[in-house]
C-alpha cells in the first residue's frame, strides 16, 4: 500500500466497523459504513438502512446536518452507486454536498456501477483514493457480491469437524467438537445470512432450533428451510421445533411429491410453508430450489447439515462457499463419521479447492472459509448417492 493510502486506513477501519454495526440487516442491499471527516475529525458517521432505507453516504451527510466545510474527506467502504434506484444516486448526493475528496474501500461488483461511480464524482472534479483495505471491504458483503453478480443466492455450507476430518464417534456421538467461541461465530454468520438450511436427518437427530442466539440482543429467526424430500420429519409425537415454536411461520419445508399431499397439507395447517418441486426420486434438485429463492429475493442460504445434504449439495455443483471448523482433536477411527463423501479423485487436481480464503482463530478452534472451486471432471461414487 502506498503511503497516500496507508494514512487513510484508520479512519478505513472506523467505516468498516459502522458497516458491521448492520450486519445481516440490509439485504439484498450492501452492508456499507461512511463518515465525513474534516481537519483529520471523524464529524458524522453513517450506515445502510434497511432496504428502501438511505445509504451509508446519504445516511453520514444527514447527519453531519450542514453544508460539509472546505476539504471535507468523506469515507466510504463501497464505492458510490451512479444510478437512481428509489433512494437516488449517492454520487449526486455527495456532489451537492460539495465533498471534494472521496475515498473508497471496494468497487461495487453491480454491472450497473462498477467503477462507473469513480468515473461520476472525477469527471465533476472529485479526488477519488480507490482499493483502501479493498479485501476487508470486498469479503464483508460476500452475500451481496455474489446476489448481484449471478442473480441467484449465495448457497454456502458449514461443517465443524476434528483434524481429520470427522464429524462424529463411531457412536454417533458429536456435542461438541469445537468449542463455545466456535459456536457464538456460527451465530454470528447465522445473523448475516437471510436463511438456514438443513436436512431432515439433523431436524430427527438433533432437534435444533436454528435461530440466532446472541448476548444481549433478542432471538432472531432467519427463514429457516428443511431439506425433506420424504417428509420423514412431520411426525405426530414430539415434532421438532421448527414446526412448533413461535418461529414456525418462517419455516419452509422443501420436498417433492414422493412426500405425499396428506402431509403436505398437514404442515400447511401447522402454519407451516411447503416447496414441492418435482423430482424423479425423493432428493431435492439443488438447481430448482435455487431458482425458487432468487424467485422470492432470498439472497443467502447457510446450510448447516447434515453431511449428506451438502455432499449432495457438492455433488450437483450447487455449493458456492464453505465454512470450515477444525478442533484440535483427532479421534484416528476409519468407522467414525466423516463430514463429506461421495467423490472418488485419482489425482489431487481432480480435488475440490478453496478459493479467496480466510482463516480466524477462536481459543484454539481454526475457521477456513473461501470460495469452492470445482475440477473440470467430478469422479463420483454414484453407490454413496443411492435413494435408499
Amino acid at each position: 500500500m502506498s503511503a497516500d493510502k496507508s494514512e487513510h486506513v484508520w479512519f478505513m477501519r472506523r467505516a468498516l466497523e459502522l458497516a458491521r454495526g448492520v450486519w445481516g440487516t440490509t439485504h439484498p442491499n450492501p452492508m456499507v459504513g461512511a463518515l465525513v471527516v474534516e481537519s483529520g475529525e471523524i464529524v458524522a458517521e453513517g450506515a445502510t438502512a434497511p432496504d428502501g432505507g438511505p445509504h451509508a453516504e446519504k445516511a453520514a451527510l444527514a447527519a453531519l446536518g450542514r453544508a460539509p466545510r472546505p476539504g471535507a474527506v468523506l469515507y466510504v467502504t463501497m464505492e458510490p452507486c451512479c444510478t437512481e434506484g428509489r433512494t437516488g444516486a449517492c454520487t449526486e448526493s455527495i456532489l451537492a454536498a460539495g465533498i471534494s475528496k472521496v475515498v473508497i474501500g471496494a468497487t461495487d461488483p453491480n454491472p450497473a456501477h462498477a467503477g462507473r461511480g469513480f468515473e461520476v464524482l472525477r469527471e465533476r472534479g472529485v479526488e477519488v483514493v480507490t482499493g483502501v483495505l479493498e479485501r476487508e471491504c470486498a469479503d464483508l458483503n460476500l452475500i451481496f457480491n455474489h446476489w448481484v453478480t449471478t442473480g441467484g443466492p449465495l448457497i454456502a455450507a458449514k461443517v465443524a469437524s476434528t483434524l481429520d476430518g470427522k464429524l462424529a464417534c463411531r457412536t454417533g456421538e458429536s456435542r461438541w467438537i469445537t468449542n463455545e467461541a466456535s459456536r457464538a461465530d456460527v451465530h454470528r454468520w447465522r445473523r448475516l445470512f437471510p436463511a438456514i438450511a438443513v436436512g431432515a436427518m439433523t431436524v430427527l437427530k438433533d432437534n435444533p432450533r436454528l435461530t440466532v442466539r446472541l448476548p444481549g440482543v433478542p432471538e432472531w429467526c432467519p427463514w429457516r428451510f428443511v431439506f425433506d424430500g420424504l417428509l420423514r420429519t412431520v411426525v405426530d409425537k414430539n415434532p421438532p421445533h421448527v414446526f412448533t415454536d413461535a418461529f414456525r411461520d418462517r419455516t419452509i419445508v422443501v420436498t417433492t411429491p414422493h412426500g405425499g399431499l396428506g402431509y403436505v397439507r398437514k404442515l400447511r395447517e401447522a402454519g407451516i410453508k411447503v416447496w414441492i418441486f418435482e423430482s424423479s426420486n425423493q432428493r431435492v434438485p439443488i438447481a430448482d430450489f435455487r431458482r425458487r429463492c432468487a424467485e422470492e429475493r432470498i439472497p443467502g442460504v447457510f446450510i448447516e447439515g447434515g453431511a449428506q445434504l451438502i455432499s449432495e449439495l457438492i455433488r450437483a455443483r450447487q455449493l458456492d462457499y464453505l465454512f470450515a471448523y477444525h478442533a484440535p482433536v483427532i479421534l484416528a477411527d476409519e468407522k467414525a463419521k466423516s463430514i463429506l463423501t461421495g467423490m472418488r479423485p485419482e489425482r489431487l487436481e481432480q480435488g475440490i479447492r478453496l478459493a479467496d480464503v480466510r482463516h480466524d482463530m477462536f481459543e484454539g478452534d481454526l475457521l477456513m472459509r473461501g470460495r469452492v472451486v470445482y475440477p473440470e471432471k467430478m469422479l463420483i461414487d454414484e453407490s454413496v448417492f443411492a435413494v435408499r
